[in-house]
């Protein structure tokens, strides 16, 4: 399965900082990449998030609970996971307003 990459997130997160603004940068790399990586991975042959919307949380959530920028962590977790689920054509499943609603 395609992740996003750590070029890719990083290009997000100046997005969003310019947009929204903030302080951009990363504040750990370490932790940017166990965000990235967590998702996927496996133990005993089996996924521990099987699921395309379980992989999405999943990164939003250590995008966010890692704080691994400088600003704008929640910005990017919340981002990161609606793309990651409109890559994989899974955005059309939650109504936006349900969406916020979890927020």
């Amino acid at each position: 399965m395609k992740k996003l990459s750590k070029k890719q997130i990083l290009m997000l997160h100046t997005q969003l900082i310019q947009q929204t603004g903030g302080s951009d940068g990363v504040r750990d790399y370490n932790l940017l990449d166990s965000a990235l990586e967590n998702p996927f991975q496996s133990f005993g042959g089996e996924e521990l998030y099987p699921t395309i919307q379980a992989k999405a949380a999943r990164l939003g959530y250590g995008l966010i609970k890692n704080h691994c920028m400088i600003d704008g962590n929640k910005r990017i977790g919340t981002h990161a996971m609606l793309v990651f689920l409109a890559l994989k054509h899974e955005s059309q499943r939650i109504p936006m307003n349900e969406f916020v609603s979890y927020l």
